[in-house]
């Protein structure tokens, strides 16, 4: 009896607690749906910020480490994750599809950006890669505005966040390349802005709008690329204290017109009447792009909406010097010390603008660069210039001797054989026997390692790492039949001097071309670094990871899972 007495007692018990609790919880119902919305709320950064430095190669984030500040590249690798060893998953690697691939997690295959700008295989016409005549500039009596990014078959990460926002979250794009600004901005950005050389004026096009803000008026009449190029560029330091750069008057460099010898300082404030577009070839073209940045980040009130909201920066100027100087002048050195600061001084901004830790920060580059060929002939390197236009008259004559038509090729850009199929199919000729010829001759050639039919490159005698990169660049529509590798350190010519080729170029397979450097920093991500391999496509996904969105609707990357916490 006692036993069932102490069980009763017990049951009772019990019964009264859980019926406290219960009349406790129900007495506190605005505490129990705020304790719900906190749980579900999905956890976003306020601001994302891709940056992109256009041929930035990998070895720049250390080829000067010891000159860089604290606040400026150290602190993205210091405080953020690095992937150590990215590579280009395609070729040809130039600036469209870089831009194109970071911000797609795609391929040219898939994009349709085969390049800066290709042959529209059905046509035989050229295209730009964001060419669109139906639309008009904005912002200025110039043509340089009839872009858009209509070219692009797929979204971007950008895209994706605003179908996942519906709409609410902001999307900006701003380069001095047109192409830089759009393509990463994808088909839904509220804006995308790039410079007009004619009047020195930031523009878009009736893509976006049909008028600038009144903010984008009141930044053009600072007339802030006249100001700045009246300050000449002189090295940030002593010119003796730029000792990982070859003497500042070499054969490698080109000169600015109107100059007698590449060096600096250079009197902008001289070369600059009627070409305001000089300010792209030197380091205040980063300047005022981020001065661009910012000015958006205030207008549009990026950062501090409710929704997440994405600034795609590309920052154009370093291609501009690279092509003209090569990645040894002094001028590339002092672009990335002063850019090293530029980048400091923006995250700084973003700390008190938006708050340290309310936004993510990605760096990286649309390709690399190689060195000169004559530099590296000095230097007991083998290396050539491949003269693209000599060989494409040759092939042209040779296949006339045979077909009887006098341009069966019509271009050997981006390194790849475009047919004429106009004249092919007008004059019933054999396409499989026109391609055999065409791989013949050009395997005669010495520069040419390798040219490879892209319809056949899986079943190719090539290494593997080069099959899949033509394979990926291959887009049926827009790139050529034949994709021509060169030998290592073989280029087409960018400038040419008394002492041979100067400057440098991209868009090969190799490494100098294809390892970039690739940053993450800030809100959702971990520090540390990796040197397992890393592709472009990975960047998109991660990204879409961060935010909790779906990955561009091409994408092929996969997510970086140790960058992210």
């Amino acid at each position: 009896m006692r036993i069932k007495y102490l069980l009763f007692a017990l049951s009772i018990f019990v019964a009264v607690s859980v019926s406290a609790q219960t009349k406790k919880k129900r007495t506190t119902p605005t505490a129990t749906a705020t304790a719900t919305k906190t749980s579900t709320e999905l956890p976003r950064p306020k601001l994302v910020v891709g940056i992109v430095v256009d041929q930035m190669r990998w070895d720049y984030l250390y080829r000067y480490y010891d000159r860089y500040q604290d606040n400026g590249f150290k602190r993205l690798l210091n405080e953020g994750y690095s992937c150590e060893n990215t590579q280009v998953d395609y070729i040809p690697t130039v600036t469209a599809a870089g831009h194109t691939c970071i911000y797609t997690g795609s391929v040219p295959a898939l994009t349709g950006i085969a390049g800066n700008d290709w042959i529209i295989q059905a046509t035989g016409k050229g295209m730009y890669c964001t060419e669109d005549t139906t639309v008009q500039t904005v912002g200025s009596t110039s043509s340089a505005g009839k872009m858009s990014p209509r070219n692009l078959l797929t979204t971007t990460v950008t895209d994706e966040l605003r179908l996942a926002t519906n709409f609410r979250s902001k999307v900006i794009g701003i380069a001095l390349k047109d192409r830089g600004g759009i393509l990463p901005a994808g088909h839904t950005a509220n804006a995308a802005y790039w410079f007009d050389d004619k009047t020195g004026n930031w523009i878009t096009s009736t893509y976006y709008m049909s008028e600038l803000p009144q903010w984008v008026k009141d930044f053009n009449d600072q007339k802030l690329a006249e100001n700045y190029l009246k300050l000449d560029w002189n090295t940030l330091y002593p010119i003796d204290t730029y000792v990982q750069s070859t003497p500042d008057n070499t054969k490698y460099e080109g000169k600015f017109k109107g100059t007698d010898a590449p060096t600096l300082p250079v009197k902008t404030s001289a070369l600059y009447k009627g070409n305001l577009g000089l300010i792209r070839s030197t380091p205040y073209g980063n300047t005022i792009t981020l001065d661009l940045a910012i000015a958006a980040i205030n207008a549009e009130k990026l950062g501090q909406n409710q929704a997440t909201d994405f600034l795609a920066i590309s920052l154009s100027s370093p291609d501009y010097i690279g092509h003209q100087f090569g990645i040894n002048a002094v001028e590339i050195e002092d672009t990335y010390l002063r850019l090293d600061r530029e980048i400091a001084n923006f995250l700084v901004y973003l700390d008190a603008k938006v708050g340290k830790g309310n936004y993510t920060v990605f760096l990286t580059a649309d390709h690399g660069a190689a060195h000169n060929t004559a530099f590296l002939n000095d230097n007991k390197i083998p290396a050539g210039v491949w003269d693209d236009g000599s060989v494409l008259k040759e092939l042209n004559k040779a296949l006339s001797d045979k077909y009887k038509s006098d341009r069966l090729v019509l271009s050997l850009n981006d390194y790849q054989v475009n047919l004429n199929y106009h004249d092919i199919n007008a004059q019933k000729l054999n396409e499989e026997d026109i391609k055999k010829d065409c791989i013949a001759f050009l395997l005669k050639q010495p520069a040419v390692a390798f040219a490879v039919d892209m319809k056949k490159a899986e079943s190719s005698a090539i290494p593997e790492a080069l099959r899949k990169r033509i394979v990926n660049g291959y887009n049926i529509a827009n790139s050529g039949e034949i994709q021509i590798i060169l030998q290592p350190a073989w280029f087409t010519g960018h400038g040419s001097g008394d002492g041979g080729p100067t400057g440098t170029t991209h868009g090969t397979w190799n490494p100098y071309d294809n390892h970039i450097p690739l940053v993450f920093m800030g809100w959702g991500i971990k520090h540390g670094s990796t040197v397992r391999e890393i592709h472009m496509t990975d960047i998109a996904p991660t990204v879409a990871s961060l935010l909790h969105i779906q990955a561009p609707n091409s994408s092929i990357g996969q997510p970086i899972p140790e960058v992210l916490k």
